[in-house]
């Protein structure tokens, strides 16, 4: 089940849109965390026949990331192989990502109008996507940004190829793969804590962009068990 979440949006007009767009492609839940605005008779007239969307958004604090299996950010910030938390994924890799999964609860992020996501909360966010735009103006509005994301997820999952059936790791699956990894890590020498930090962010992203299977997810675990 996919949610959308607007964080602290700025612009009733803009929560319009993004109602609009998410009907769309058939999404219906939208969460707005702490908004600077209302749903106001411009945010109702740009969603068009999307207020059944409007109607059931929720409002909530930051504290409500923390019910999801997993967390999507998007950003036009670029990072590096050294800016592990800003290394994204495109929308296609998202699509292809997000075909396979099924029953879990995801949420795809988006941030505010004047500045995005702030550091503190792509840290909290799984993995990162990226629209590739024009390097001399790259930010989109929220709801350009998010048509194109749901455009290639949409029609990944209206394709006629199926995948083969299985059954994701869960959010508790995914912390527990964590807490072995974090413990393994401590057994291993490192040049300093710093070189630590660094290989645990690194296989941190990796697990967790890579949607492991349940069956997978527990191979993980009982290998990271066996690390003396």
């Amino acid at each position: 089940m996919l949610t959308i979440i607007l964080i602290e949006p700025e612009n009733s007009a803009n929560i319009g849109s993004v109602a609009r767009v998410m009907a769309n492609f058939g999404v219906k839940n939208l969460v707005l965390v702490n908004p600077k605005c209302k749903i106001n008779e411009q945010t109702r007239k740009l969603a068009k026949n999307a207020q059944s969307i409007l109607d059931k958004a929720k409002i909530n604090g930051f504290s409500v990331l923390g019910k999801y299996d997993y967390l999507i950010g998007t950003t036009s910030k670029l990072g590096t192989d050294y800016n592990i938390p800003r290394s994204p994924i495109t929308p296609t890799q998202l699509a292809l990502k997000l075909k396979g999964v099924k029953k879990k609860r995801v949420a795809l992020i988006l941030g505010r109008e004047s500045e995005g996501l702030r550091n503190k909360e792509i840290k909290l966010c799984d993995f990162m996507v990226t629209i590739p735009t024009n390097r001399n103006y790259k930010a989109l509005n929220i709801s350009h940004a998010l048509s194109i994301l749901l455009y290639e997820i949409y029609k990944e999952k209206t394709t006629k190829e199926t995948l083969k059936p299985y059954t994701p790791m869960s959010r508790k699956e995914k912390e527990q793969v964590l807490k072995l990894l974090k413990s393994a890590m401590k057994k291993m020498g490192f040049a300093s804590e710093r070189k630590k930090e660094t290989q645990i962010k690194v296989w941190k992203r990796m697990i967790t962009k890579s949607f492991l299977t349940k069956r997978e997810a527990y191979a993980l675990m009982g290998f990271l068990k066996k690390i003396k």
